[in-house]
């Protein structure tokens, strides 16, 4: 994997489970765990992550983190609450985790409100579509006749996706992935307001959206942690969470002054806002 090596590493949340896990030196307790699939390319994208565990939340608190955040990252977990988009809970459906729905879900709102880069991944692009006012599909295989997006045993699937062209996602993995690894049995119905999907899997099942207004929202539905030789999505996202940080050094007047701020620094360009696709 390729490495980005600059002195400014933008800093990125990351939001987490609190789950009980057996440990060796405490036993079983509550803890908050993130596996550390999603820390490594972050890591070596040339980013400082941080974890953010759900906890309650406090007037002010959600508006203060994000605005010292460069970057946040959702990434996978249990399903989302079904309602929160308005529908019963399938019989497939996990048990819902009200606390970490509620904590994701501000954090998302905000960093929108902020234009915080943002990275949804597996059940954070659920969480991502349903906090904007999408639903999902509960369980696939009742959708499809198939059982193929969700293999069991904590195996991955491998499918073939394809990309919308006029999307940021194009300009950083290509038109076509021959094969990312899937593990989920829900999916995007309803899209959210103000997003648009970026990627299909071959039975038209959407695996990424993306938020056009902002410079970069995205959410994907397969796991691109588990991908270290695809390296653009990580790369791309860490470049726009250090324009973030230096847009913060400027005043607004300043642009162009901040690109150039950017390529020195890094050798690499910042991501324009123009990147993403209009409506």
């Amino acid at each position: 994997m390729e490495t980005t090596d600059t002195v400014v590493k933008p800093v990125i949340g990351l939001t987490t489970y609190l789950e009980q896990a057996g440990t060796d030196g405490c036993g079983t307790v509550e803890a908050a765990f993130l596996p550390e699939t999603y820390l490594t390319p972050l890591t070596r994208a040339g980013g400082i992550p941080v974890l953010l565990p759900p906890q309650p939340i406090t007037a002010g608190v959600i508006e203060l983190l994000i605005s010292r955040l460069d970057g946040l990252v959702i990434p996978g977990g249990w399903d989302v609450d079904p309602a929160l988009y308005g529908q019963e809970r399938h019989e497939k459906t996990d048990q819902p985790r009200p606390e970490r729905d509620a904590w994701e879900q501000a954090l998302i709102r905000e960093a929108i409100r902020q234009d915080i880069p943002l990275l949804c991944i597996c059940r954070g692009e659920q969480l991502l579509n349903v906090t904007l006012g999408g639903t999902l599909h509960q369980h696939l295989p009742e959708v499809l006749g198939k059982d193929l997006y969700q293999a069991g045993g904590y195996q991955f699937t491998l499918i073939p996706v394809m990309v919308r062209p006029d999307s940021l996602l194009a300009r950083l993995t290509g038109l076509s992935l021959d094969a990312v690894p899937v593990s989920h049995h829900q999916a995007v119905d309803t899209l959210g307001e103000g997003l648009v999907a970026s990627a299909w899997s071959e039975d038209r099942i959407v695996e990424a959206i993306e938020y056009p207004e902002n410079t970069f929202t995205v959410g994907i539905q397969w796991h691109p942690e588990e991908l270290p030789e695809e390296f653009g999505l990580f790369r791309g996202f860490i470049e726009a969470a250090r324009g973030k940080y230096l847009s913060r050094l400027l005043p607004v007047s300043s642009a162009p002054a901040s690109e150039e701020l950017s390529v020195a620094l890094s050798g690499t360009p910042a991501l324009p806002s123009s990147q993403l696709p209009t409506h």
